[in-house]
């Protein structure tokens, strides 16, 4: 069983914060397991709980008109998601469904917003974070409008080595076990066109493929394509 208090001080929403601050985080979680597939809101729903992942894996998505899914980001043990909610009462603009089986703690608006009324210290540390990940949207929608498929696919797969890899003897592997749709869904294409991309990487011995297994081994020629 995870220790709040250590989880907590490993959010960076958090991690400057004092004991007596952490503690009252902590009283006000609300810890749920979630099986692969579940959905824990949709987009449009009214949103009222912040949510960290303390286990597991979820993905964060869009959906367009046509029905195709677009996969903002996947949160991981330790990242927050849904923390547009905040100091706003307005509606989830994206879509949670668990990736595989998750530990997920929900802290509920009105209840965080008490404590941070409480710890004033706390609010400008999340201001900060929330920040950054504008930061991270505007270039995700600028990697969108400047790249064509295969500089953004060499750039997400990066990106998840960086965030989601293991430095191996043989190169960056991906721990993150995602489908060619899921991945075709973070570019913004289709499955059969990012598939047709790692084969083209693949064949300039740029990565190797290995089932669901990608292993960058060739990482600074993968970062000439995304130039």
């Amino acid at each position: 069983m995870i220790n709040r208090l250590e989880f907590l001080k490993k959010i960076p929403y958090f991690s400057n914060i004092s004991q007596a601050e952490l503690q009252a985080i902590a009283d006000i979680m609300i810890e749920r397991t979630y099986e692969r597939g579940r959905v824990l809101f949709m987009e449009g729903e009214f949103g009222e709980a912040v949510h960290f992942v303390m286990e597991g894996k979820v993905k964060i998505y869009k959906t367009s008109e046509d029905g195709r899914e677009h996969i903002l980001y996947i949160a991981v043990p330790g990242d927050i998601f849904a923390e547009v909610i905040l100091f706003n009462e307005v509606n989830y603009p994206a879509t949670a469904e668990v990736l595989e089986k998750a530990r997920i703690a929900v802290i509920r608006n009105e209840d965080l917003e008490k404590v941070l009324k409480a710890h004033p210290s706390m609010a400008v540390a999340i201001i900060k974070v929330l920040n950054k990940r504008l930061m991270d949207a505007q270039q995700q929608v600028k990697s969108l409008a400047l790249h064509n498929t295969h500089g953004r696919t060499a750039q997400m797969l990066m990106k998840l080595a960086t965030e989601h890899g293991n430095k191996t003897e043989n190169g960056l592997e991906l721990e993150l076990v995602i489908s060619r749709q899921e991945l075709a869904n973070m570019v913004g294409t289709t499955r059969e066109t990012v598939t047709r991309v790692l084969m083209a990487f693949k064949k300039y011995n740029l990565i190797e493929i290995e089932r669901n297994t990608i292993r960058i081994i060739q990482p600074e020629k993968l970062k000439e394509w995304i130039n």
